[in-house]
């Protein structure tokens, strides 16, 4: 889940807080893993959040999105021009759709926070386009992610996804693409004891130099990208956040530690060390 945020003061965690983490976040990623198998034409929203809901709880942890400023359910589900915050219910997928999930989790009272999106039905049902658009933001989150150094620019991760973006798009114009949209409005987030902490983390370049990067720091970042403009609007729900011209959409996110070491994906379950390793980043996770 993504809010806009202005701020730039950045938390630093220790080991311990940092291995309480990684275990929302593995919660985080065994949720979405069920989902994503679930994730069938003529299955509702409202089922996948509801099992989604059932596995957070049996491993012992609450849903950090389930009531959070009124919000109904454990999960995010937004389907094709939906961008981000769709609310889980009666909608019923059909192959072929576009599905972005976010999900989030508490442990002790950290959080995890993760996002993924997939075709219903599985990826020979998708469009050339949003396979295309699916598979580039994807590699964009991982080129963000892997920008990340202790010490460094925290908005180095905008640079990195807006470089992915940008160089992917001539790619795919046998698949036709003909333009991407970086949503400005919603981008990444500092995570710890709350959902959303100060800094944002841009998913677009940023001229100024911005806050440094602390030993310790955890981020969620999330880019969101689209097939036209980076124009949204919300609907009547207060929540769904959809496209203006009726591109469709996806969104991936993970939570990320960052130590002097390296970089451990805490939603990821390998702790990212695959993404990381072919891109030359430092994999650090920490022993349990």
């Amino acid at each position: 889940m993504s809010l806009f945020r202005h701020r730039s003061s950045i938390e630093a965690k220790t080991p311990d807080q940092l291995r309480a983490m990684r275990r929302a976040g593995l919660v985080v990623a065994d949720t979405l893993a069920l989902v994503r198998g679930r994730a069938a034409a003529g299955v509702s929203t409202g089922e996948l959040d509801a099992a989604a809901e059932e596995l957070i709880r049996s491993a012992g942890a609450q849903p950090s999105f389930l009531g959070y400023h009124g919000f109904t359910g454990s999960l995010c589900t937004s389907v094709n021009d939906e961008v981000v915050h769709g609310i889980p219910g009666s909608r019923v997928l059909r192959e072929g759709d576009l599905l972005s999930v976010d999900c989030g989790a508490i442990v002790d009272g950290w959080h995890g926070d993760a996002a993924i999106t997939l075709v219903v039905g599985g990826r020979d049902r998708g469009r050339p386009e949003d396979l295309a658009l699916m598979d580039d933001t994807e590699d964009a989150l991982w080129d963000g992610i892997a920008a990340l150094r202790a010490g460094g620019r925290l908005y180095a991760v905008g640079d990195a996804v807006e470089a992915a973006v940008e160089s992917a798009l001539p790619r795919r114009a046998d698949q036709g693409v003909s333009a991407y949209g970086i949503l400005e409005d919603y981008v990444g987030h500092g995570i710890g004891r709350q959902m959303h902490m100060d800094p944002h983390v841009p998913n677009y370049a940023v001229t100024s130099t911005g806050p440094t990067v602390p030993s310790g720091a955890t981020f969620a970042v999330e880019p969101m990208v689209t097939l036209g403009t980076i124009e949204t609007r919300t609907l009547d729900d207060d929540w769904t956040v959809v496209t203006t011209d009726g591109s469709r959409a996806a969104h991936w996110e993970h939570t990320v530690a960052v130590t002097d070491a390296g970089l451990w994906v805490l939603t990821a379950h390998d702790g990212g060390e695959e993404q990381l390793r072919a891109r030359g980043a430092p994999f650090a996770p920490l022993a349990d």
